[in-house]
């Protein structure tokens, strides 16, 4: 279909004018309709509409499967991919794959190490703007957002939003391969790794692959020799929290916060039973 009204910068086309007059507006960076809550800016009227809804707290647009909501009907097309597995974006370097687009010319920037986004407070690059943003929440103490079951603050809606799952008991992100059910649509995508066998996360000194990043973090300190966490009786250090014994345990046997297997049975009245019993 014709185009014909062009616009005088970019080239691009339009079947209107006053779809014209708007992406004009991309160029000039007129905002016309402002947000009477927050202030922020738009250059149409739907975009203030939809935003508007992140204060209203209005969800129009519901998933038939988990019955999450969403302010806009392509977000939740794209969320639908959650349960479908559909995964239609493939980095052409490592193969993963990604339910929007976005996120794949995110991901590439793992292969790039480019980082277009920097802090102006203390330097720090990031490979996305949200990064940035949520970033920048570290240099200020301001928590907006309250949960009204136990007066709790957060930083961000979207933590708030999780949070209270916790206060409804809602797990809206069900396995489909198993009965398991996760209040998080990315726990939910490390679960699914169990039964898919899936280790997307290597090793780049031994290529030995993980489930999850937090996985690759812990045994990279195998190389490195990097000894976190530290027995309080004998200051010997370990690379895994799971090498010393549970808090309660440990406070009950030896009267102090983590304490390593061999003070443990350094204790004359405590053997290999009583390690095994725990």
């Amino acid at each position: 279909m014709e185009k014909p009204w062009k616009c005088g910068n970019c080239g691009k086309g339009f079947r209107h004018p006053s779809r014209l007059e708007i992406h004009w507006r991309s160029h000039t960076g007129e905002r016309p309709f402002t947000c009477i809550v927050c202030g922020k800016g738009f250059n149409d009227a739907s975009n203030l509409m939809t935003h508007q809804r992140i204060h209203t707290g209005e969800r129009p647009f519901t998933c038939s499967v988990c019955g999450k909501g969403f302010t806009q009907l392509t977000h939740l097309q794209t969320h639908q991919r959650v349960h479908t597995g559909e995964r239609p974006f493939a980095c052409p370097v490592c193969g993963k794959g990604f339910t929007q687009l976005p996120h794949l010319q995110r991901h590439q920037r793992v292969h790039t190490g480019e980082r277009l986004f920097s802090c102006s407070v203390c330097g720090n690059g990031f490979t996305q703007l949200s990064s940035l943003l949520r970033h920048n929440l570290t240099h200020t103490d301001e928590k907006p957002f309250k949960c009204s079951d136990c007066g709790r603050d957060f930083k961000r809606s979207q933590d708030l939003m999780v949070h209270q799952r916790i206060h409804t008991e809602e797990r809206p992100f069900s396995c489909s391969h198993c009965t398991k059910r996760f209040r998080r649509s990315s726990t939910l995508q490390e679960h699914q790794r169990v039964h898919s066998k899936e280790k997307p996360f290597t090793c780049s000194q031994c290529e030995k692959g993980f489930g999850t990043s937090s996985q690759l973090l812990a045994h990279q300190r195998v190389h490195s020799e990097e000894r976190s966490f530290t027995c309080t009786m004998c200051g010997k250090g370990f690379s895994q929290f799971s090498h010393l014994l549970t808090p309660a345990s440990s406070q009950v046997i030896t009267g102090v916060g983590f304490c390593c297997y061999c003070c443990y049975l350094s204790d004359p009245g405590l053997g290999e039973t009583g390690w095994q019993a725990l």
